[in-house]
């Protein structure tokens, strides 16, 4: 009776065997990382399937290419730009080269405008430098030479602070026309503008005289009876310097 007491019942043993093995086989046959999809692995061979890998990138990558450039025009020609700038034009180069990389219609006004944003005011800046070398080229040449003018552009400057309100001095200093205006006012010998108000004959008072000298028919044109105008009220303020 010890020996039934401690048998196990009949088949324990071996259904418990069988189970392990099959466990063992399972384990052994599954050997795919849990982080590799079962497209991508090859049961038979054991190993990752670069090639369905390489397949689906391509696949993926064509999609992303593909969803990027479906705003883009048929051709160049199509890009609708708005020029925001006179110095700018749309450019059928730049308009072929952006329509190859994929570049919608919102993209291609975007380079525009950025180039109207940076290089306008890069543009103007150059312009202006360019514009004042030849004013000054032009009055070394009116004054005869680079030494000439330079002895000139003091004593003009030095008479112009000292006898002119500094906003006239500023605006007639800025061009050719205007510094040969404040020569002749120099050389003339033409007083210098009240600063305090007062009025003098004919009722021209510092601010009418500097309203007519900030007239283009003053500084820039040289109208003769406008600057005579300007003189006489001048001479009218101060009899005394004739």
């Amino acid at each position: 009776m010890s020996e039934t007491a401690f048998e196990q019942p009949m088949g324990v043993g071996t259904v418990g065997s069988e189970e392990k093995q099959d466990q063992a086989v399972n384990l052994e046959q599954n050997r795919r990382p849990q982080n590799i999809p079962e497209q991508f692995w090859d049961e038979e061979r054991d190993q990752i399937r670069t090639d369905a890998i390489l397949e689906s990138y391509l696949a993926l990558e064509q999609r992303v290419v593909s969803s990027a450039g479906h705003d883009r025009p048929q051709g160049p020609a199509d890009y609708k730009i708005e020029v925001r700038s006179e110095l700018f034009s749309s450019d059928m180069d730049i308009n072929t080269r952006l329509h190859e990389a994929g570049f919608s219609q919102e993209q291609a006004q975007l380079v525009y405008d950025l180039a109207h944003e940076r290089l306008a005011p890069l543009v103007h800046e150059i312009a202006s430098v360019f514009e004042a070398e030849h004013q000054v080229h032009r009055l070394k040449q009116r004054f005869g030479g680079d030494e000439r003018w330079r002895d000139a552009s003091q004593q003009i400057s030095a008479w112009g602070r000292a006898n002119l309100p500094a906003e006239v001095f500023d605006a007639l200093s800025t061009s050719y026309d205007g510094v040969v205006v404040l020569h002749q006012m120099m050389s003339s010998n033409e007083p210098g503008l009240v600063r305090d108000g007062a009025t003098g004959g004919n009722n021209r008072s510092e601010n009418d005289l500097k309203q007519m000298m900030r007239d283009p028919r003053y500084w820039r044109d040289q109208d003769a009876s406008f600057v005579n105008e300007v003189r006489d009220g001048f001479r009218k303020l101060f009899p005394q310097r004739g």
